[in-house]
C-alpha cells in the first residue's frame, strides 16, 4: 500500500486553504437585518483498494440570511466542478443548484409559515446523526431533502409540530445528468447508465413530524414520530404511484454525550413500465436505483470536548450506524458505518471520517448505479474523507 508523499500531501493541502486565507472575508451585515456568507471547501478522499488519493477542491457556495421581528428567509447556492469526483467537467460552476431558498413569516414567538425551497419536517432534524458524510438516509432521499412548498411550524410547550405541502422536489440546476443535478437526493428521470432505471416525477408531497421533549433521568431527550406520503408519476407509462413514509426517533443529551436514535420505513409503489421493485433517484450529477421498499436504521453517539486546546476547539467525537433493510427477496442489504470527529483550527472548520460501507454506492468499489437497489459487491468497502472549510 502506497502513501502519499508527506511533501506532496502538505502542499497539496495547504494550496488551497492559503488561497482562500489570502482572500478577503467578504461577509457584509448588509443592515441590522440581512447577512451575506459562505464558504469554500476542500476534500481528501484515501482509498488505497481503489487507488483513489485525491486532495482536491470540493465547493464554494454563498448564503444569504434575512431575521426580523416577523419576516425571516434564507437561501443557499452551491458550485462543484473541475476537480474530483467531477473531472468530466472543466469548470467550478459546471455543476451548480441551489441547496435552499425560502421566505417566512412570523406570527409570534412560537409560530411561523415558510414557503420555498425549504427543509422538509421528516425524523432526526436537521440531519440523521453527527456526521459530515450523513447516513443512508440522504441516498434513499430521507435526510436533509429540500422541496418546493410550504411548511408550518409550532412550538407549543414541550411540543413541536411541522407539517408541509410540497409540490414537487425543485427544478433541475446546471449539470450533466439527466435528474440527479440537484442538491437533495429525489425520485429523478435515469441517465442511461443506470440499467432497469425509471422515470418518475414526485409530486404532491405531503409530510408531518411530531416531537415532544422530556426529561429521562439525566437525559434531556426528543422522542417523534414522521410521516410522508407523495405521488409518483411515471413518464413513460403515465400512470401514477405512491411512496409512503413513517419514521419515529429519540434524540438525547447528558453532557457531553449525545444519542440518537431511528427506525423509518419507506415503501414506494411506482407504475413503472418494466419492474416495479426500483426506483431511480438521483443529486450531485448522477442517479441510481434505490429498493422500492425497506426499513432504515439508524444509531449515532458523539462526545462534545468543551474548551479551546492551542488552536483547536469545538472538538466532536461520534460514531454512526445505519442500514437499509429492503424489502425485496434477493436484495443485499446495504449498511453505513462512520467514525470521525470535527473540529475548528483556528478560522477552519474540519471534519475528519473513516468511512466503511456495503452495497454503498458512495464508499469503495461496489456499484454505484445498483448498490441500493438490488446490490453491489455485497462486501466492506474502506475510505478516508476529510473536508476542510473556511466560512465567511
Amino acid at each position: 500500500m502506497r502513501l502519499l508523499d508527506r511533501r506532496t500531501f502538505t502542499a497539496a493541502l495547504l494550496l488551497p486553504v492559503l488561497a482562500t486565507l489570502g482572500t478577503p472575508a467578504f461577509a457584509v451585515p448588509i443592515n441590522e437585518n440581512l447577512d451575506i456568507g459562505g464558504a469554500i471547501r476542500a476534500r481528501v478522499d484515501y482509498d488505497p483498494d481503489q487507488d483513489l488519493e485525491k486532495i482536491s477542491f470540493d465547493t464554494f457556495f454563498l448564503t444569504a440570511t434575512y431575521t426580523s421581528s416577523s419576516w425571516i428567509g434564507a437561501t443557499k447556492y452551491r458550485f462543484y466542478g473541475d476537480a474530483y469526483p467531477f473531472k468530466h467537467t472543466n469548470k467550478i460552476g459546471a455543476i451548480s443548484f441551489p441547496e435552499y431558498a425560502w421566505v417566512g413569516y412570523r406570527f409570534n414567538e412560537s409560530q411561523q409559515v415558510q414557503a420555498g425551497l425549504n427543509k422538509i419536517p421528516f425524523g432526526l432534524q436537521p440531519y440523521f446523526g453527527s456526521t459530515f458524510f450523513e447516513t443512508l438516509g440522504n441516498v434513499i432521499g430521507l435526510e436533509d431533502i429540500q422541496d418546493l412548498g410550504i411548511k408550518y411550524i409550532q412550538h407549543s410547550g414541550d411540543w413541536n409540530l411541522q407539517a408541509g405541502y410540497y409540490l414537487r422536489p425543485i427544478d433541475q440546476g446546471q449539470g450533466t445528468s439527466r435528474g440527479g443535478r440537484t442538491y437533495s437526493t429525489s425520485v429523478a428521470k435515469a441517465d442511461s447508465y443506470v440499467e432497469n432505471g425509471s422515470n418518475n416525477q414526485e409530486r404532491d408531497i405531503v409530510v408531518a413530524r411530531l416531537a415532544r421533549n422530556f426529561k429521562l433521568g439525566d437525559w434531556q431527550s426528543e422522542i417523534g414520530v414522521s410521516a410522508l406520503t407523495s405521488t409518483l408519476e411515471n413518464r413513460d407509462t403515465h400512470d401514477s404511484g405512491r411512496r409512503n413514509a413513517q419514521a419515529v426517533h429519540y434524540l438525547g443529551k447528558n453532557g457531553p454525550w449525545g444519542v440518537q436514535l431511528q427506525a423509518a420505513r419507506q415503501d414506494m409503489q411506482p407504475r413503472n413500465p418494466g419492474s416495479d421493485q426500483l426506483v431511480t433517484f438521483g443529486s450531485y450529477d448522477a442517479t441510481f436505483n434505490v429498493a422500492a421498499k425497506g426499513n432504515l436504521y439508524v444509531a449515532d453517539l458523539s462526545y462534545d470536548i468543551a474548551g479551546k486546546y492551542g488552536w483547536f476547539s469545538g472538538i466532536k467525537l461520534y460514531g454512526n450506524y445505519s442500514a437499509f433493510d429492503k424489502s425485496e427477496q434477493g436484495f443485499d442489504d446495504s449498511e453505513r458505518f462512520i467514525v470521525g470527529t470535527s473540529f475548528s483550527l483556528l478560522d477552519l472548520w474540519i471534519a475528519v471520517e473513516w468511512l466503511h460501507g456495503k452495497n454503498d454506492p458512495y464508499i469503495g468499489g461496489s456499484s454505484f448505479t445498483q448498490s441500493l437497489g438490488a446490490g453491489g459487491s455485497d462486501q466492506w468497502e474502506n475510505q478516508l474523507y476529510a473536508n476542510i472549510g473556511y466560512y465567511f
